[in-house]
């Protein structure tokens, strides 16, 4: 039975009418201060909060805001926000509280909450208390709506909660501010159904929702048009892209049509699941031209208790040969992964056969996690929580080992020859960029290669990043 299809509409009279509202209102409160209003955005969390911060920066520039180099001198501060981890709302939670001191100075300073972290009724209930000098806040759903939020806020002077339970509808032709002009994201879905047991995400992100085919290569082309070079595809689970839709598509067929469109240089995607990982898919990443030879494929442990404990839906065993096949089917890919140490009920024995995947697995790169309880998941209720003391002490006999495998992988590519996407100028003066595989790299150039792919000797290997040489150019 297929689901409800999601909507996707073009911004309506009645907002684009808000948005010309809202400049009229900005342009009149510059005069009165004299000068340009300034925003300042930080954002926590995954490559869907970033693409999520470029629509917001693209609202607030289109009514007239600017960039400020500071948050203290911005008029509108805005936090998008994370719920994975405890650390990045204790992050926010102190910056609000810094920003309270900064508000009893400049009261007229408007401070605004948004993404993941206020989609939990704990979470709210806790800015309601304690965190009043907030004037706006709402959720993963609504992304869109910030600019009539924001309207409704500097009309009334009142406090503006706007959380919904759900997501109404997909709105995709948002005004976006990108920092890197040859470089964008596209989200071609929306949620997760995977529900594992240490996971906020489907709470937080609500159930999947897959935009129609026509619509993102729609959105593909323009981008290209416009002079982006390399596309990252979005989607919490993108190998179930397709489910719920009217047209029969999976994530492959929509790979396909994406593979033909001119002058697309390079295609990413993230994330995938491994019990969604199919051969169809495989395949196709061995003879696509354009897909990059990277792959994120979360792990989160090697344990098949606690793979199971997790509801994650695959073994050790079946984990390994996903990595097999991908690395038969393109032998240059570059294979990233996620680990969680410390889940409860992780024994030494349980970490031991995590150690012994990643050894095995030779990732090109690692992003290891302590696990941290989310209130409302499964995991967060269990009793047999492991020691502070002992998620560190084996966190760091993990990340020795994934940081010697990611060594030498970096190592294995000197004196090689390598495409290179010029992105841009480190504060070191050098190009800063990134080979197919997503190594980061340096290099000396100019501006004027920005934007272009050239080749790179490989010359140095870090742990983390390449140096090299720019090869016969111009």
């Amino acid at each position: 039975m297929k689901e409800e299809k999601q909507p996707e509409r073009m911004l309506s009279a009645d907002y684009q009418k808000t948005l010309a509202d809202l400049r009229l209102k900005v342009s009149q409160m510059a005069k009165q201060k004299d000068r340009p209003l300034l925003y300042h955005i930080t954002t926590y969390g995954c490559l869907m909060n970033e693409h999520d911060s470029e629509k917001l920066r693209g609202i607030l520039e289109t009514i007239g805001y600017q960039p400020a180099a500071k948050e203290d001198e911005a008029d509108i501060v805005l936090y998008n926000t994370c719920a994975i981890r405890d650390g990045a709302e204790q992050k926010v939670y102190g910056r609000l509280g810094y920003l309270k001191t900064v508000k009893r100075r400049r009261p007229e300073m408007l401070i605004a909450l948004c993404g993941c972290m206020t989609q939990q009724k704990i979470v709210l209930d806790k800015l309601q208390k304690t965190y009043r000098h907030v004037d706006i806040i709402f959720g993963t759903h609504n992304i869109y709506m910030f600019a009539e939020l924001l309207m409704a806020c500097l009309e009334t002077g009142e406090q503006i909660i706007d959380i919904w339970d759900k997501h109404q509808e997909i709105v995709e032709d948002l005004p976006i501010i990108r920092d890197n002009p040859y470089k964008a994201s596209v989200n071609i879905m929306y949620g997760c159904n995977n529900f594992c047991s240490f996971c906020i995400v489907p709470y937080v992100r609500g159930r999947e929702r897959s935009r129609p085919s026509a619509d993102v290569v729609a959105e593909v082309r323009e981008l290209v048009a416009q002079g982006v070079v390399e596309i990252m595809l979005l989607g919490q689970n993108v190998n179930s892209y397709g489910h719920g839709l009217e047209e029969d598509i999976n994530f492959t067929g929509l790979l396909r049509k994406l593979e033909e469109i001119d002058g697309l240089k390079r295609l990413r995607f993230m994330t995938s699941h491994p019990k969604d990982l199919s051969d169809e898919l495989i395949e196709f990443i061995g003879i696509s031209q354009k897909l990059c030879p990277q792959f994120h494929l979360p792990m989160q442990s090697g344990s098949n208790k606690v793979l199971k404990e997790m509801n994650r839906h695959y073994s050790q065993e079946h984990f390994m040969e996903l990595v097999a096949k991908l690395r038969k089917a393109r032998p240059d890919i570059a294979i990233s992964t996620d680990i969680i140490v410390g889940f409860p009920g992780e024994t030494e024995e349980d970490f031991a056969q995590t150690l012994e995947v990643a050894e095995k697995a030779e990732f090109d790169m690692a992003y290891t996690f302590i696990y941290s309880p989310r209130t409302g998941t499964r995991a967060a209720a269990r009793e047999d929580k492991i020691p502070d003391e002992v998620s560190k002490e084996r966190f760091g006999r993990l990340l020795k080992v994934v940081n010697q495998n990611i060594h030498k992988k970096s190592v294995a590519l000197l004196d090689t020859i390598q495409p290179v996407l010029a992105e841009g100028i480190g504060e070191n003066g050098k190009i800063r960029g990134r080979l197919n595989n997503n190594h980061l790299i340096h290099f000396d150039g100019d501006a004027s290669l920005l934007g272009k792919i050239v080749d790179v000797k490989i010359v140095k290997a870090r742990t983390f990043y390449l140096m090299g040489e720019l090869v016969n150019h111009g």
